[in-house]
Order: C-alpha cells, then sequence, then structure tokens
C-alpha cells in the first residue's frame, strides 16, 4: 500500500513481452504551475501501449510508465489553475506521445488538456475514451470534415479508435462502412455501421467505390489500395504516420488526398467529445476491466487483437 508521498505504478525496466511489466512504488508528483494532479480512477490501455512495452517506441529505452487516458478526481491544483479545483471529476489524454504515465495512482499533467467528465458515464466509460476519441475525432472532423451524407469507409471498425470513429462519423450524418470480421458484424451493425465488409473474405477495393473518406487505421498496403476507393477529391487519413512516399505520390496521382496524422492532446476537442457522450451519441464498449496490478494480463488480452472496443486499467 503507497504512503502519503508515493504511489503505485505499472512499470518496466527491460522491453518485452507483457511479463516484463511489474508493479513498483515511487514518489507522488505534486503539480506544476498551470497542472492538476489527477488521483486516476481508470485509464484505458491502447494498442500503442503494447507496441511501446514491447520495442520502446517514441519513448526509447526503460523504465517508464505508460498510459495516456486518464479518468479520474482532481487532488491538487498547480498555480494559475483556475478551471479546476480540487474535487472535480475530469477525463482527458497526456501529451503524446511524452506525457505518458498514467497507468498509476496520480497523474500530474497539463491541466488545459482536460475537461470535466460527463455525468452521464463512469470512470471506466470516461477512462476508455480519450485517446482513440481524439484521434477519430481529429481525423474525421479536422482532417477530413465529414458531412452529412458522405461515404465514409472505417477500416478495423470494432477495434478502439474504429468503433468510436464509426460513431462519430454517425453523428456527423454519414454512410457508414466498416471492416472487420465476420463475427463482429453484429457488433458493428448495433454501432449504426451502414454496411459491413468481412476483410477476411472480401478484398474492400473491390467491394466499394465513390467514398469520400477513409480513416485508415493500419497504414502500409491498406492505406495505399483505400486511395483507389475514392472519388475524386476524397481523402484517407492514416493514423499510422510513418510509411513510405508511394502514398502520397498515388494519391497526387490519382487526384485525391491523403492524410497521415498522431493525435494531440486538445481541449477544445474534448469538450466536443464530451458533448456527445452527454448528447448519448458516443460510447466506449468495455471488452474488459483490470485493477492495475493486473496491467500485464490486460496487456495479454489486448495483444490478442480479438477484442471489440477498449481495455481499461481500473485503479481503487
Amino acid at each position: 500500500m503507497s504512503t502519503v508521498n508515493t504511489m503505485r505504478v505499472i512499470t518496466q525496466h527491460v522491453l518485452g513481452g507483457p511479463e516484463v511489466l511489474e508493479a513498483a512504488e515511487v514518489e507522488r508528483p505534486a503539480p506544476r504551475a498551470n497542472e492538476i494532479l489527477i488521483k486516476v480512477r481508470a485509464a484505458g490501455l491502447n494498442p500503442t501501449d503494447w507496441k511501446h512495452r514491447a520495442t520502446g517506441g517514441f519513448l526509447g529505452e526503460p523504465p517508464f510508465v505508460l498510459g495516456w487516458d486518464v479518468s479520474g478526481v482532481v487532488e491538487a491544483v498547480g498555480v494559475g489553475v483556475a478551471r479546476f479545483k480540487a474535487g472535480d471529476e475530469v477525463f482527458g489524454m497526456l501529451s503524446y506521445p511524452w506525457g505518458h504515465g498514467s497507468h498509476a495512482e496520480y497523474v500530474a499533467a497539463p491541466a488545459r488538456a482536460f475537461v470535466h467528465k460527463p455525468a452521464a458515464v463512469d470512470h471506466v466509460q470516461a477512462g476508455a475514451l480519450p485517446l482513440v476519441a481524439l484521434t477519430a475525432w481529429q481525423a474525421l472532423v479536422e482532417n477530413a470534415d465529414v458531412q452529412p451524407g458522405q461515404r465514409v469507409l472505417v477500416h478495423a471498425a470494432a477495434g478502439g479508435v474504429g468503433h468510436v470513429a464509426v460513431q462519430i462519423a454517425k453523428a456527423r450524418g454519414a454512410h457508414v462502412i466498416g471492416t472487420a470480421s465476420a463475427g463482429k458484424h453484429d457488433f458493428l451493425r448495433e454501432l449504426g455501421v451502414d454496411e459491413v465488409i468481412d476483410y477476411r473474405e472480401t478484398d474492400f477495393a473491390e467491394a466499394v467505390k465513390d467514398v469520400d473518406v477513409v480513416l485508415d487505421t493500419l497504414g502500409g498496403e491498406t492505406g495505399l489500395k483505400s486511395l483507389r476507393v475514392l472519388r475524386p477529391g476524397g481523402v484517407v487519413v492514416s493514423i499510422v504516420p510513418i510509411g513510405k512516399d508511394d502514398f502520397y505520390e498515388e494519391a497526387e496521382r490519382l487526384g485525391v488526398r491523403a492524410v497521415r496524422m498522431l493525435v494531440d492532446a486538445d481541449r477544445a476537442d474534448m469538450e466536443a467529445i464530451a458533448e456527445l457522450v452527454e448528447a448519448g451519441k458516443l460510447r466506449a464498449t468495455i471488452a474488459g476491466a483490470f485493477p492495475l496490478a493486473e496491467a500485464a494480463e490486460a496487456h495479454r488480452l489486448g495483444g490478442t487483437g480479438r477484442t471489440a472496443g477498449k481495455l481499461v486499467l481500473t485503479v481503487d
């Protein structure tokens, strides 16, 4: 049990599989100017977590504490913070990628990255949403400007980003096409997907055409092929930020747009997401909730690639 000046975290000292994760006791942070100290109640898990655990990714060599999603209660505020006070329930995303560290009992973070948690959802729901919802919002709204009646193709539509992107696109009035394995098609239909494609049995590039917007969650050949299903002037937004230049070259040849992006913490976007949640138009499907101490098991499940929705770590 942590003392008043320490906290529990899930950390690692080497790169590798879920077994490298371990619980540790570290000094509790104090909020600096324009920061809030949050007592974490729930923190989402995302594919970026297991990728960084295994390869180091943007973070390099460990030790480090993973996690970017946060839902919790403000414990203290730093100098200059006027928007929040101790006791406020908040949710948001730590700055990606360098602000990691939410798989812990407490986290200190910029106040401007957070908004008040919608009363309509609990901390598990709220903790599941920030990274995937910001990714989907910034892809579909900021980069693609999805409009009512447009045809939107979402790859891996049952995944963390995908199932949230479907809901955001539907809230914008779009006709949504989603790819997923056959076993997840009923789930997609429940979310409001208008057309489903079993990527294992059907080549999406043969099955759809005249698409206005594609959300590419996979990168590589999927992004390249997606350019060919667009109408003139359409756009593929890829959330895989690194890849070959032929993605852009092919887009120019076809008279369409190609965009690569990386999610960024943003209060205005979080406010828009909170409004959708309050209106009942956006909800995370929880594939599993695990106590902080069982983070390795959550990583193992996430790494199978078979879950629909989001995994979440909870903190007592």
